[in-house]
């Protein structure tokens, strides 16, 4: 027993002097291009937090004109406060959009193209991580609907404004974790087997195809897309799940930060030169492998047209 105890203490230790070591090892790449954006409108969904509200904090110090998209506007609001403050820039505005409901998302939508008549960059950021079986307003399950269509929809919603703005682009946020994922057309509300990590590396490998496919008719159009794996964060999008709460904070010390975890989104934001790389996956500032599914060209037509049916659009 005596030996466990100087083994396990003995290990911790080692573990603990190691962490600065395991923590810059893990940190990744860092967004290096100095160019400034100044006159350019960006749009970030759930910028009230976490990835999002690093993302918007550094649009809005290089001179962007940066639009909070979130549920929580009182969050959202005290975001944009601290943004302003701290990049003296006055043009970070918050705007109500719930992805879980498609009529907040179309009210969202018109209401920025009354307002703005430029769009120069979409980063869809938000997302839910490991929830209860649930569905949205519309029926969907809670993950696909909001990770995936949510972001589908609106991002067709502005596209008109992103083309006439050109060029333009649109960065969509997944996860290592669409290695675990698959596309079950039988079965894409979970309806007949749920596992809420499951669910959600499905959703992830959902963005993956959306962007490929996007990408792919966005060809010639001044318009570009990518899509990016931010890393291991420390965020809130675990709080749906205590023992993912409580897993995280355990390994918090080899985890990202949030600052760290909006490079690479930043990266594809602002990095000149990108538009050959339309369509693919990022992690750590540089273009990173995907799984055979996430490049599978069948699957991610079939999904952009189930998509289109289940939202009841017509996407050319």
């Amino acid at each position: 027993m005596l030996v466990i105890l100087v083994l396990l203490t003995s290990f911790f230790s080692i573990l603990y002097l190691a962490t600065p070591s395991i923590r810059k090892f893990f940190a990744g790449g860092v967004c290096t291009t100095k160019v400034q954006i100044p006159g350019k409108v960006v749009v970030i969904t759930g910028a009230n937090t976490g990835i999002g509200k690093e993302t918007a904090r550094e649009l809005a110090r290089r001179g962007a004109r940066v639009y909070i998209a979130c549920r929580d506007v009182l969050k959202g609001e005290s975001a944009a406060s601290e943004i302003r403050a701290d990049t003296k820039n006055s043009q970070v505005l918050v705007r109500k959009l719930d992805l879980s409901d498609t009529k907040s998302i179309r009210a969202f939508a018109e209401g920025f193209l009354a307002e703005e008549k430029k769009l120069h960059i979409l980063i869809n950021n938000a997302g839910v991580m490991m929830c209860p079986y649930s569905k949205t307003v519309d029926g969907f399950e809670t993950h696909f609907g909001v990770n995936h269509l949510g972001h589908f929809l609106l991002t067709y919603l502005l596209l008109g404004r992103l083309k006439e703005s050109a060029p333009a682009r649109v960065i969509n946020l997944s996860s290592v974790a669409h290695l675990g994922g698959k596309i079950r057309f039988h079965d894409l509300q979970s309806k007949k087997r749920y596992c809420s990590g499951f669910a959600y590396s499905h959703s992830k490998l959902a963005n993956v195809l959306f962007t490929r496919e996007l990408a792919k008719r966005l060809q010639g159009t001044g318009v570009t897309a990518y899509v990016v794996h931010p890393g291991c964060v420390l965020s809130e999008i675990t709080r749906h799940s205590f023992l993912l709460c409580l897993l995280w904070r355990l390994l918090s010390p080899f985890f990202k930060s949030t600052w760290q975890g909006a490079q690479t989104s930043l990266h594809c934001a602002l990095e000149e030169g990108l538009e050959p790389l339309s369509g693919k996956y990022f992690s750590d500032c540089k273009r990173t492998w995907v799984s055979p599914r996430a490049r599978n060209k069948k699957t991610a037509e079939r999904l952009w047209n189930v998509s289109c049916e289940l939202l009841g659009i017509q996407w050319e």
